[in-house]
């Protein structure tokens, strides 16, 4: 039980790292901070052995990599390529490839959401907040973090994790 009340704080960051990539195109290093230091909690927790927290680290160190490949070519931001690697840590390589695929889609109904949506002009009171304007800008980026938090929360309850936590 212990350990699924971890499960709380982890879903919490995750929104808060959605909407503040949304506002501001930004992730705190802080969140990704956070994220790690909540799953030791859940490893410390829940009883995972040391070959399986080491295969979760491992999952997080490759995210990582591809996360930082990722920004130097310029396809996402440092706050996503971190925020990646954090969730990563989180499901591990066993189901690493499902949230990969999931925050994909996310990704592409997010880009061309909002691909679409620059198209048209913003009604006047939407066009008065500025986080809305620089989602609008025809030349603005894509708030990743958004996705990545998506694919996070709908794939956890079918994750490992989640069952070791559930029993």
């Amino acid at each position: 039980m212990t350990s699924l009340i971890v499960f709380a704080p982890f879903l919490l960051l995750l929104l808060v790292a959605a909407g503040w990539d949304l506002a501001t195109y930004t992730i705190p290093n802080l969140i990704s901070v956070l994220l790690i230091v909540g799953f030791a909690l859940f490893a410390l927790t829940s009883g995972m052995s040391t070959a399986i927290v080491a295969g979760h680290f491992a999952a997080g160190a490759i995210a990582l990599v591809i996360g930082f490949i990722l920004f130097a070519f310029g396809y996402i931001g440092g706050g996503d390529a971190k925020v990646f690697a954090a969730i990563a840590a989180w499901f591990g390589l066993h189901d690493l490839p499902e949230f990969v695929l999931l925050a994909s889609v996310f990704g592409g109904a997010l880009t061309l959401g909002l691909l679409t949506m620059r198209k048209f002009p913003l009604p006047a009171p939407l066009a008065a907040q500025d986080w809305i304007l620089r989602l609008h800008e025809p030349r603005g980026g894509i708030p990743y973090g958004v996705a990545l938090s998506a694919g996070a929360i709908v794939i956890l309850p079918y994750t490992d994790i989640f069952h070791l936590a559930v029993g």
